[in-house]
């Protein structure tokens, strides 16, 4: 039996990379190839690149250079594949640069540079694909590209326009994932609430019915099926109203990731982003009056080009109103090519660097105030890590997205595994995580929550 081809892979970047590089590694794996975890190990390294910001773009180009070093035998895909002069001037040496979701041209490379060794004995694929997450979560990709111009991203530059998948193609693809065991649904896109408008909202066959391809009808649909499912990357069109209902009624997790970016009306129209703030905060309100436990997480910008002192504690102003459950925070970054580097008023670092400090406090303070009210309340957690030694098991509630958001922290967690869905009685909090113990040991110790933290 000949040895298959090992490929070594490092993928960077956002979820929706990831999963770029998952569908690579299906359609390698299906060809014969197996997978190194190591450079040493593996014939040819893949390296799934980022270049949204300067700073990603300099990782990037890092991270190929140490693969070409510890290597020698690189091929370069992603979002920093369009500038392959760049990447070759840099690394020479590399076999290939295609780029972002060029899945067919990348395995192209990969089959010239290292030929693929068939056998049917090992020639085996999961039928959801091979996957880069653990077991009992997802992210499922519905649409590739973005209509928005933005004036501080390139994402379209490089990903093109809004090109929606055929809405049974993703519903199909959400049953294989539960079928395998996924418990959890991540819905990942640059756009998901304008999923379909490039169609028309056309509709396909899913179990004989026609459905279309709507951001409202896919909530649905995912809402029949027993999975958690998380909406990630929602602008706050007027239908995204539509599905907080099904939220309220435990169809899909009361949770939206919104990329509001900003709040100060004058420094959204920069931007180029929705600018009436004071609606949005109505239909927030609105929401939570429907949904009373759906959590919102949000990234905000510091710093961008004209924005004043008074533009800063609008937005801090803003938040505290909107109390946005979950917050992170970048400091404005120049990125080549975007129209926001001929915007007047550069903000100093040391003034961006202050304003983020300001910022991440407030977000401090409305999370521990939020999380506070949860204890007491018992709740369904996903487990992610278990610790024997000191009999912890680290989870995360729906209110919490994997690696961006806080964890539940559960004690006495004897014969909890990763992956169970496990019912907890919520003991304390801190600002940004849940403690808590399985409910059956709290019904045993009549335990009583204690410490809040507000």
């Amino acid at each position: 039996m000949t040895q298959a081809p090992k490929i070594g892979l490092v993928s960077l970047g956002c979820p929706k990379a990831l999963v770029d590089s998952e569908r690579i590694m299906t359609t390698l794996r299906s060809q014969g190839y197996s997978f190194s975890r190591d450079y040493a190990g593996a014939d040819v390294v893949l390296v799934n690149t980022c270049g949204f910001l300067d700073s990603a773009k300099k990782e990037s180009l890092e991270a190929i250079g140490e693969a070409v070093g510890a290597n020698g035998r690189v091929i370069v895909t992603g979002c920093l594949g369009v500038e392959e002069e760049m990447i070759r001037a840099t690394h020479p040496s590399v076999l290939a640069v295609t780029g972002p979701h060029q899945y067919e041209d990348v395995v192209n490379a990969v089959n010239l540079h290292v030929p693929p060794v068939p056998n049917k004995f090992v020639d085996l694929v999961p039928e959801a694909g091979l996957k880069l997450t653990p077991r009992h979560y997802a992210y499922m990709k519905i649409s590739e590209g973005c209509n928005n111009r933005c004036t501080f991203c390139i994402i379209p530059q490089i990903r093109g326009d809004l090109v929606s998948r055929p809405i049974a193609s993703v519903l199909y693809e959400a049953e294989r994932l539960v079928a395998t065991g996924v418990k959890e649904i991540m819905v990942i896109s640059q756009d998901t609430s304008a999923y379909g408008l490039d169609v028309k909202y056309q509709s396909s066959k899913f179990r004989g019915r026609d459905i279309e391809a709507r951001f409202q009808t896919l909530a649905e649909e995912l809402g029949k099926m027993d999975v958690w499912t998380r909406l990630h990357y929602v602008y706050p069109y007027p239908h995204v109203d539509s599905v907080i209902p099904l939220m309220a009624e435990g169809k899909i997790l009361p949770y939206l990731d919104i990329p509001f970016q900003h709040a100060a009306p004058s420094v959204l129209k920069s931007m180029r982003r929705p600018a009436n703030q004071v609606k949005t905060l109505d239909r927030i309100k609105a929401w939570r009056a429907i949904a009373p436990d759906l959590a919102i997480r949000s990234n905000f910008i510091v710093g961008f080009p004209g924005e004043t002192e008074e533009d800063f504690e609008f937005l801090l102003d803003w938040l505290e109103e909107a109390e946005i459950d979950r917050i992170g925070c970048f400091e404005y970054e120049p990125v080549t090519g975007a129209p926001a580097n001929d915007i007047e008023g550069i903000v100093p670092d040391e003034l961006k660097r202050e304003r983020y400090e300001r910022l991440m406090e407030v977000a401090q303070d409305i999370s521990a105030h939020v999380l506070s009210k949860k204890v007491g309340r018992t709740i369904d957690v996903l487990v992610d890590d278990v610790e024997p030694d000191t009999g912890r098991a680290i989870a995360r509630s729906q209110w919490d997205a994997p690696e961006i958001d806080g964890t539940v922290i559960i004690h006495e967690a004897d014969g909890i595994k990763v992956g169970d869905k496990v019912s907890v009685l919520v003991t304390e909090s801190d600002e940004y995580d849940l403690f808590a113990v399985p409910s059956a040991v709290a019904a045993r110790d009549d335990l009583k929550p204690t410490a809040v933290a507000s």
